[in-house]
């Protein structure tokens, strides 16, 4: 680990520069400037201004030729009824539409924008005919696949015009990207997972909705002609610039800056710095929870059984929810007896848990896992006189957790095990799996590495639903690839013997061309066999979260640059844009 790369942001020192790299000096200079801009009382500005965000467009009803059929004949809609209308439609070829909650839950919205003339009618969704629409949509997306240069130039300075003017914000004396300034469109609620929710109405957001974050003393954003925000506040212990609670679930949306800037850049150290931390005295908690299973206290033997479980399997702590509100998901505190089973022996292991739940997003949580003989038997004991339904740690909430925990470290949290224990798996990960092979060969290293901390973390994902089709136009390329390659090493086989019968000079150059060839042929399939197994093995496993939010970055960064793998193929744009401060600050050496 580099010196500068390990200076304390609250201990800043003078630093003689031959100590440091370039490198080093970046994150030195970087730090120097977080730590000389951040103010003592909390606040986080003392200027703020910006345009405010971009609202959808309104609703274009359909064109008259484009029709709604309702048990054969058509139907002309009202046009917030057609409006819902449309988004079921544009999704007809999707599973989604195919789901039962999905539908009932499309269906009980949509009646709720009919006119009682339409309700009236329309009483049975098996009735419904959208495919009229379904292909209007259709031929409206194969339409902007066939546009001019020219149009896209155009829909692309009307973009880069929006941007420049609402892209930006100025936050004291910096001008900043924001990240999402356009409020997403209405739309039906998909969820991940089985949500309960599925099908619902996202309802249009509009200014009434919205509520401003600025300064005093900036240019207030104007909302549209004829409307009003619903409040302009002035708070300047928060980043947020605008904020609306959304109706599915009344969660609070937010319109914050984008991740390249300097704030989040900040955010996201400190966050890898506090998992950092944790890795020094990981052993003593560890020593001290193991301590606690055998303690005389049943709130401290469930503590610590459910801060071995965050540990050891990366489950997130749990919220308390309100009855109803939400999907019946649980995290380990508020674990209920019937979602693990206890096996003294299962497949020649002992001490065998499986955990069956629904985690966060409605995603199933489903693992066996051997565990230490002492938890066994602490879990056979908080299962005595219990009913399926009943908590399993009894004694036991997320306050009660998460107060013990910043008792053993300042600032601990679920989270930051989380944080640690990916990070760690990836670094280890990647020492174990990397070998001195090409490049695609070391990609597909990293991918295997990540996907071990994607599957630590439950980060799942169904299968894209063009999977198929891709592997198959990708088998396709490996089989003609494998033809060429059987083609050339016949034409090197005739060269070779051309060249002994001739022994010329034009020979063996027509020899190592073609060997060249061979060599290139084979470069090329091996890619495509390594891109079709890394395409097989990340089909039902999501590795952007963990990469975005859980992986000290610096580790992929110094793999990158000990490995020379352009770091092009591990981050795309954007990410390389929220990572600016780990690619600047991260020597080949940095070690998590």
């Amino acid at each position: 680990m580099s010196y500068c790369s390990s200076v304390s942001l609250h201990k800043m020192t003078p630093i003689p520069y031959f100590f440091c790299s370039l490198t080093g000096l970046y994150s030195v200079v970087l730090m120097i400037r977080w730590e000389e801009e951040r103010y003592t009382d909390g606040s986080k500005w003392r200027f703020l201004e910006h345009k405010g965000p971009v609202f959808a467009p309104p609703y274009e009803p359909l064109p008259d030729k484009v029709r709604f059929y309702y048990d054969g004949k058509p139907m002309k809609l009202s046009a917030p009824a057609e409006e819902v209308t449309t988004f079921f439609a544009k999704m007809l070829d999707h599973e989604y539409t195919t789901k039962d909650i999905f539908r009932k839950n499309f269906f009980k919205d949509w009646r709720k924008e009919m006119t009682s003339e339409e309700k009236s009618k329309i009483t049975d969704l098996n009735k419904c005919n959208f495919s009229d629409m379904n292909e209007y949509f259709k031929a409206q997306s194969e339409a902007r696949k066939q546009m001019s240069k020219e149009e896209k130039q155009k829909i692309k300075e009307e973009n880069e015009r929006l941007l420049q003017e609402y892209g930006f914000c100025i936050m004291d004396n910096h001008k900043e990207r924001i990240g999402n300034f356009r409020i997403e469109p209405p739309g039906l609620f998909r969820g991940r997972g089985d949500h309960p929710k599925m099908g619902m109405l996202k309802r249009r957001i509009r200014p009434e909705d919205i509520i401003i974050n600025c300064s005093k003393d900036s240019k207030h954003p104007k909302p549209p002609p004829g409307t009003k925000w619903k409040e302009v506040r002035h708070d300047n212990k928060v980043t947020w610039l605008a904020s609306w609670t959304e109706n599915i679930q009344g969660s609070i949306k937010y319109i914050m800056l984008n991740p390249s800037s300097r704030i989040k850049g900040e955010k996201d150290w400190q966050k890898y710095e506090t998992a950092r931390r944790l890795k020094k005295c990981v052993d003593r908690i560890r020593n001290q929870y193991r301590d606690d299973w055998k303690s005389k206290e049943m709130r401290i033997r469930q503590r610590a059984v459910a801060l071995y479980f965050i540990d050891k399997l990366a489950l997130r702590a749990g919220n308390e929810k309100e009855e109803g509100e939400t999907a019946d998901t649980v995290g380990c505190c508020s674990l209920r007896v019937e979602h693990i089973k206890l096996y003294p022996k299962m497949d020649d292991q002992e001490y065998v848990v499986e955990f069956d739940f629904l985690g966060k997003d409605s995603i199933r949580y489903y693992n066996r896992i051997p565990v230490e003989k002492r938890v066994f038997k602490n879990l056979q004991l908080f299962l005595e006189n219990k009913q399926p339904e009943d908590d399993l740690f009894d004694r036991l909430n997320t306050s009660i957790l998460n107060k013990h925990l910043q008792e053993l470290m300042d600032g601990l949290t679920a989270k930051v095990f989380r944080t640690y224990n990916a990070s760690i798996t990836l670094q280890q990960q990647l020492k174990e799996l990397t070998s001195d092979d090409s490049i695609p060969a070391k990609i597909l290293s990293y991918n295997r590495a990540n996907r071990a901390v994607a599957i630590l973390c439950n980060h799942q994902r169904a299968p894209p639903k063009t999977f198929e089709k891709s592997m198959q136009n990708l088998q396709t390329k490996i089989d003609e690839k494998q033809n060429q390659l059987s083609a050339a090493r016949k034409q090197l086989k005739a060269a070779k013997a051309d060249h002994k019968a001739s022994h010329d000079d034009k020979s063996k150059k027509a020899v190592e061309v073609k060997r060249k060839a061979v060599q290139r042929i084979e470069e090329q399939l091996m890619k495509l066999q390594v891109q079709a197994t890394d395409r097989e093995e990340n089909k039902q496993i999501a590795l952007g979260t963990s990469k975005l939010n859980y992986l000290d970055p610096r580790i992929s960064v110094a793999w990158c640059k000990k490995c020379d793998v352009p770091i092009e193929k591990i981050y795309n744009k954007t990410q390389r844009e929220k990572f600016a401060w780990a690619i600047d600050m991260a020597e080949k050496d940095y070690e998590f």
